[in-house]
């Protein structure tokens, strides 16, 4: 049982609603390569933070966190369990502890940085970054251009990495009391889930689904565009690569970035890891206990 499921069954068994944490989920016509729950998912138990913004728009862990924290309140003050969902670790420290940064970005090196991307593409711009802040460049996608300009941009307009930023600030504001749960299966079972789901993916249309955004209008370089999935069917779609690299590549960077997840969340001294084959008995077992601690509607269980 994957988490999607899980999650409906404990907010079904709790009253509680599901708050989306994931940076993918956000965008409207991304629909199989972000893997969001289905129509009939979603009639049984309310979502957020799904379809929120169109795959052009700008989307920050900032706009996340602002989004996010008025709908838990919401709920909180019906008496309703906001259950957090997904696996973007940023938006979920953004929502629960703030941001490590307060300053907007300077505009005229901005102009100049995006300039540059153009210019040279991301592969580029995340080797700049990795002469930089080696250890921001390890936790961002070579394809995720949105995030490494920002990251040079905070070097080249303050003289800190972003690295040393996050340490500074701490993430030290506390607006929830919050249980935070974590799957995880042995990782051959982990890659071989991956390896089935980017295939149940592809015959659900996801191929389409690319060509559609494109014919849309929306450039492949935009942020969601880069985005695991979207950039390697959109390469096989432009005739940049053949069909049988774009799968092969898209099931390699799914298998890295869920390596890197699990290094991030192995980091939340905070985090409850659940064995997924015991999952649902042992996250019920243990939003039980929470509730028993806060009281319905005090809490928030981010999974």
């Amino acid at each position: 049982m994957g988490k999607t499921e899980l999650s409906i069954r404990v907010a079904e068994e709790f009253g509680g609603q599901i708050v989306s944490a994931d940076s993918m989920q956000v965008y409207r016509y991304m629909d199989i390569g972000t893997a969001k729950p289905s129509r009939e998912e979603r009639a049984r138990v309310p979502h957020h933070m799904i379809d929120v913004a169109d795959p052009d728009d700008e989307f920050s862990a900032g706009r996340y966190a602002r989004m996010a924290r008025k709908i838990i309140a919401d709920l909180h003050g019906n008496g309703i369990l906001p259950i957090m969902v997904g696996g973007t670790g940023l938006y979920i420290k953004a929502c629960l502890h703030g941001l490590f940064r307060k300053r907007s970005a300077d505009p005229v090196i901005l102009k100049k940085l995006e300039e540059e991307a153009r210019e040279k593409g991301s592969r580029a711009m995340h080797e700049k970054l990795a002469g930089l802040d080696p250890e921001s460049a390890g936790k961002i996608e070579p394809g995720d251009l949105f995030r490494i300009v920002r990251a040079i941009e905070i070097f080249e307009s303050t003289g800190k990495t972003a690295t040393e930023y996050r340490k500074e600030h701490g993430f030290s504001e506390n607006p929830f009391d919050a249980l935070q749960l974590c799957l995880h299966s042995d990782r051959e079972k982990l890659y071989n889930d991956i390896n089935r789901r980017v295939d149940t993916m592809i015959a659900m249309g996801l191929e389409k689904e690319v060509q559609r955004l494109l014919e849309m209008g929306y450039s492949q370089d935009l942020p969601s565009m880069q985005s695991i999935g979207y950039r390697h069917f959109a390469a096989f779609l432009q005739g940049r690569v053949p069909r049988e690299y774009a799968v092969e590549t898209m099931k390699r960077d799914t298998r890295r970035y869920a390596k890197r997840q699990l290094t991030w969340f192995r980091s939340v001294p905070e985090i409850v890891w659940v064995d997924k084959k015991d999952g649902l008995e042992k996250i019920r077992f243990l939003v039980r206990m929470f509730l028993r601690r806060t009281g319905p509607g005090k809490g928030n269980a981010a999974t």
